[in-house]
This record gives C-alpha cells, sequence and structure tokens, in this order.
C-alpha cells in the first residue's frame, strides 16, 4: 500500500461506513453528518491558535532551553515544569499531541513528555475550579492529588517500559514530522 495513503485508511473507511449508514438508517446517518460538522467545527477553532503557539515556541525557545528544563537530567524541576505546562494548558486532549511533540523535538526527557499529557489530560486548573465550585474543595483536592500521583508514577513506570531504541524511533519520528 502507498505510504502516502496509510495514515489516511482509517479516516476512509470510516467516511465509507458513515455514508453507508446514511443510505441504511438515514436518520442514524444525519445525526453523524451532524455530530461530525461540530467535531469539524471545534477542531477549527482550536488547532490553529495551538499551531500558531508551537510555531511560536519553535523559534522561541531553543533546544538548549527545553534540554536544560526538561532534558534528561532535569530532574523534578523538569517534572514541576511538565506538570504546570499541563495543567495551565487549555483545551482539549488532542491538543496536546502537537505540543508534546515539539517537546520532544527539542529534547524534552520523554518521562516528562508523558507527565506533560497526563496533566493536560487531568490537573487542568480550570476543571480544579470547577470541580471545587461543584463537589467542594475536600474532593477537588483529594482528586487533584491522587491524579498527580498517578501521573507522575505512570510516567515513570512507562519511561521504564518502553526500551531506548522504541524511544529513539519516536523521537525520530517527530524530529520528521517537525522537519518542515
Amino acid at each position: 500500500m502507498n505510504e502516502k495513503i496509510r495514515p489516511y485508511l482509517l479516516f476512509v473507511v470510516v467516511i465509507i461506513i458513515d455514508i453507508a449508514v446514511y443510505f441504511l438508517k438515514p436518520e442514524t446517518g444525519s445525526l453523524i453528518f451532524m455530530n461530525t460538522k461540530a467535531n469539524f467545527k471545534q477542531m477549527l477553532g482550536v488547532l490553529p491558535p495551538i499551531f500558531i503557539l508551537l510555531g511560536l515556541m519553535d523559534i522561541w525557545v531553543p533546544r538548549e532551553t527545553m534540554i536544560k528544563y526538561m532534558g534528561e537530567k532535569s530532574g523534578l524541576k523538569g517534572i514541576i515544569l511538565s506538570i504546570f505546562l499541563g495543567a495551565a494548558a487549555a483545551g482539549p486532549l488532542y491538543g496536546a499531541f502537537p505540543v508534546a511533540g515539539l517537546m520532544m523535538k527539542k529534547g524534552a526527557k520523554f518521562s516528562n513528555v508523558i507527565t506533560f499529557l497526563g496533566a493536560w489530560s487531568t490537573l487542568k486548573i480550570p476543571m480544579f475550579l470547577f470541580e471545587t465550585s461543584a463537589l467542594g474543595a475536600r474532593f477537588s483536592v483529594t482528586r487533584w492529588v491522587v491524579s498527580l500521583t498517578g501521573v507522575v508514577l505512570m510516567a515513570y513506570i512507562i519511561d521504564r517500559l518502553i526500551t531506548a531504541e522504541e524511544k529513539n524511533e519516536i523521537y525520530l519520528r517527530h524530529k520528521e514530522d517537525f522537519a518542515g
């Protein structure tokens, strides 16, 4: 199969299934297309600002700075910075992956990238504030501390389970993706 088509194969299959559902059951098919349209609009509202910020980060943050604060020898400050960046971020989780890819390109430690993704998905500050007002401070703080512990622990475990060769392959793939 052509290597340029392969990444889009699942997308094409889903579209074909959606069209088949539309013809077999028009009500369900219409609902599918309305949801797809709403999701597409949401992505168009979120992704352009993320890509603009990625471009600025790529230009303004030197690789040496990323390595110093989030690289292999960053220690606790790399973990804390990863948590802060993920928790302070806005937007859906799919917006975190291009940022994580750029972090990898710039030399961030693998476990810090995983920590960032975990923080983005579970430790967001706006969500914490909403939770506190809706469910109370005790619940919110408990959930946040448990989630924080889980994020750091899972990043450590994943970092240990993935071999150096697999990490190198992931890093090389992201360098190629951001090469232009």
